[in-house]
């Protein structure tokens, strides 16, 4: 594997890096963004509300000062919404889906540029994201047609609890959980 430099950030830093971010994405959903929910902007718009939660976090890696992936997720609040409209077997545990703003680790993103794939890129962002973490659990949506994604999160020892379709605008998503400690 090419060395590749870890680096963290919070809110500013995303912020910051807004154009590379945005270079990137536009890189990684070429085919995907005439969607309006996979628009630049409306990514954007969805990276920028993260940066107002508590607990966001920001991993970049980058080989040779070249952005080549990242990954970012915030600390769940209290009362969040994100379990709103789960199918599976936890819909109605209300012990599962409360949170307390300590609880769950919303892992909201990981991408790796098209060209630096197969290298574990993704699996060393993903693992320097979550090693800091000090909630319970991680959660993450993944789309049930996007197989290498999906594979790769099990690989790592996610297990699937059910589905959602966070926005009106969005795709059925299926709802994994990472126990962190």
């Amino acid at each position: 594997m090419t060395d590749l430099t870890i680096r963290h950030h919070g809110a500013a830093g995303m912020r910051a890096m807004r154009e590379e971010i945005l270079a990137l994405y536009t890189e990684v959903y070429a085919g995907q963004l005439a969607d309006p929910f996979r628009t630049p902007e409306r990514f954007w718009d969805r990276l920028d509300a993260y940066a107002n939660r508590d607990g966001l976090a920001m991993v970049t890696g980058h080989a040779d000062d070249d952005l080549v992936g990242f990954a970012l997720g915030y600390t769940l609040p209290e009362n969040s919404r994100w379990w709103t409209g789960l199918q599976g077997p936890h819909a109605d545990d209300e012990e599962f889906t409360r949170e307390d703003g300590n609880r769950t680790f919303a892992f909201n993103e990981l991408m790796v540029h098209r060209s630096r794939r197969g290298h574990g890129f993704g699996h060393a962002l993903h693992d320097a994201l979550l090693r800091r973490r000090t909630e319970q659990r991680a959660t993450l949506l993944v789309r049930p047609d996007n197989e290498p994604a999906r594979s790769a999160y099990l690989r790592w020892g996610w297990r699937m609890i059910g589905t959602v379709k966070p926005f009106t605008d969005s795709p059925i998503f299926e709802v994994l959980v990472l126990p962190l400690r």
